[in-house]
């Protein structure tokens, strides 16, 4: 759907009121650990896309919830809503802490290429190797003697 800043403004006070309902007014166990974390309102009010965060494990038991209290949920937020058109709404799981999640978990097992020493250009810093240094500076001093 197509966003202004009225639709934003529109979308963040229709998830206000769903979350709080979905907190207050439903009371159906399927839905209690469910979070809203965004809402998406079309220019003309009439469709309400609302993400909702769960349990992995639970989604599909979430969006049978979310769909069974669907009427309820869109007769209370018409009563606290001040538009003129009650939105009709379009649950969907917000995957996207999943991903977040997934990103961290990788990020936790680093490969050993990963974990080189770059500068900031992204190019390795040169390793010092331990057996090299010694050999290294007997050269120089033997190089020094010659002179």
């Amino acid at each position: 759907m197509k966003q202004n800043s009225a639709t934003r403004r529109l979308a963040e006070e229709a998830r206000e009121k769903i979350a709080t309902i979905l907190m207050t007014e439903i009371s159906d166990p399927r839905l209690d650990l469910v979070t809203v974390t965004g809402c998406e309102v079309s220019v003309d009010r009439s469709v309400c896309k609302v993400w909702v965060s769960a349990d992995p494990d639970s989604y599909d038991e979430v969006l049978e919830g979310l769909q069974s209290a669907k009427g309820r949920i869109r007769s209370l937020l018409g009563r606290t809503l001040t538009w003129r058109v009650t939105p009709e709404l379009i649950f969907q799981i917000d995957r996207s802490t999943d991903e977040a999640q997934r990103i961290a978990e990788a990020l936790k097992n680093v490969p050993p290429t990963m974990s080189i020493p770059k500068d900031e250009f992204g190019y390795p810093l040169p390793q010092e190797e331990e057996g090299s240094d010694a050999d290294e500076s007997d050269e120089d001093e033997a190089g020094d003697e010659n002179l």
